[in-house]
């Protein structure tokens, strides 16, 4: 790829404020990165490591017990090896429709999800005789597993405007001659209604807010309801009152404890060592070259403080800062799409299309169903299982991998002599 591309790219990093930015903080020490202080970031992380059980809302279908369960590694808010199921199926008018799956005997149907929870609190003494346990019929013919993710820094990302992303997936497009083109897609703020952001976190890029993002996982992963998502995926087998998740006497909730938890996490500190090492610089300068950087962006910038980005406000110690992703966020058809649409009433609720949203397109969605969000690589090294869906082991092979918009770049990097790939390797190691 041309130098100008990664100069255009690299001129996103400086503040629109045009100050210099610092350095996001970070490190794995379940430390706050200063946004609050240490003591209420302990509180925070004990709401978030929280073991939920079936008499604070847990289920009735749930996949996890708490956050730490699939965010853990190497400290609280990291990866881990947790996958998650999703399904669905190709109609008659050759689009994407979410899964159909019979519970109860067949006596109840979930629909509107892709999302298949693998545990469910029933059979119980309660309900020795309501199996309610989702199985995959046949008839859902599109499956697919998908990483749990690193939500560590994800307060910098949050604080990333969105003009700077879809300024990115521009240039990222002009350069390339319409070659690379990572796609923006606006989703709904659920806690502001009408309002909607760039989306950036998840594997299809389906929320823009910590807030949203949180609430979405409370439901789908542990079944438990909030003030933004209310309602059960199931009413069978429930017995806690509605929403599960109410405030305290200091008027925050656990969805509040969790965005702010994540918001005030260090961004993922690279191994200084490695990444010293000539042959790590010398893959740095090669990572670059070949392309891959079109897309695995090195650095970006957050807005600057006071700005408002959607329903959120970037304070001070987010604000201006310099932090290093290797990630554009934005969404690509790399050849690895499962096949999968964002599922509107799973991620947004039941009433998702009683309002009427900013920018919100369902036929953007479905353009976007074989294409999969650029994996951030800060932290990769601590990683066992690659790609979106954990079905790749070495970073070799997750390199390979890539084709569609990566395939030239791919094509680059097998036409690199052993040594030159290895130092690529290295390099990633290093991240």
């Amino acid at each position: 790829m041309k130098i100008l591309l990664a100069v255009a790219i690299i001129s996103l990093t400086m503040s629109s404020a045009g100050a210099p930015p610092s350095e996001a903080p970070t490190g794995f020490d379940n430390r706050s990165n200063g946004l609050v202080d240490q003591a209420t970031h302990q509180a925070d992380q004990v709401k978030f490591d929280e073991v939920e059980g079936v008499s604070e809302g847990l289920g009735p279908l749930y996949n996890a017990q708490s956050c730490l369960e699939c965010h853990q590694n190497p400290a609280t808010g990291g990866n881990s090896q947790v996958t998650e199921l999703r399904v669905g199926h190709e109609g008659p008018d050759h689009r994407f429709h979410n899964a159909e799956i019979p519970i109860a005997g067949g006596s109840v149907v979930i629909s509107g999800r892709t999302l298949v929870n693998d545990r469910a609190i029933c059979p119980s003494a309660a309900y020795p005789s309501t199996e309610i346990q989702e199985r995959v019929p046949n008839t859902e013919n599109i499956r697919t597993t998908r990483l749990a993710v690193s939500v560590l820094g994800d307060g910098f990302v949050e604080a990333v405007a969105d003009q700077t992303l879809v300024e990115l997936a521009r240039q990222q497009c002009k350069a390339s001659h319409h070659k690379i083109c990572g796609q923006v897609i606006y989703v709904p703020i659920l806690e502001a209604p009408g309002q909607t952001g760039v989306g950036r976190f998840g594997w299809k890029d389906q929320h823009a807010s910590l807030l949203s993002f949180s609430g979405d996982a409370y439901l789908n992963e542990m079944g438990i309801t909030t003030r933004l998502f209310p309602d059960e995926v199931t009413k069978l087998c429930n017995t806690a009152s509605e929403p599960n998740d109410s405030p305290a006497a200091d008027g925050l909730d656990d969805l509040d404890h969790f965005a702010r938890f994540i918001r005030a996490t260090k961004a993922p500190a690279r191994d200084a060592r490695l990444a010293a090492t000539p042959e790590a610089q010398r893959g740095s300068q090669l990572f670059a070259k070949i392309g891959c950087a079109v897309c695995h962006v090195p650095s970006l910038t957050t807005a600057p403080a006071g700005t408002k980005i959607s329903a959120f406000t970037v304070p001070a110690v987010l604000g201006g800062r310099t932090f290093y992703p290797y990630s554009d966020f934005l969404l690509h058809n790399v050849g690895t799409g499962d096949g999968i649409v964002v599922p509107m009433q799973e991620h947004y609720g039941p009433k998702i299309y009683q309002a009427k949203w900013k920018n919100f397109s369902v036929e953007e969605y479905h353009s976007a169903r074989f294409k999969i969000r650029t994996a951030p690589l800060w932290g990769v090294r601590l990683r066992s299982r690659l790609m979106h869906d954990g079905e790749t082991v070495t970073l070799h092979d997750a390199i390979l991998r890539h084709a569609g918009e990566a395939a030239e770049v791919t094509r680059r990097f097998s036409k690199l002599s052993r040594k030159d790939q290895e130092n690529i390797l290295q390099f990633l190691r290093s991240l």
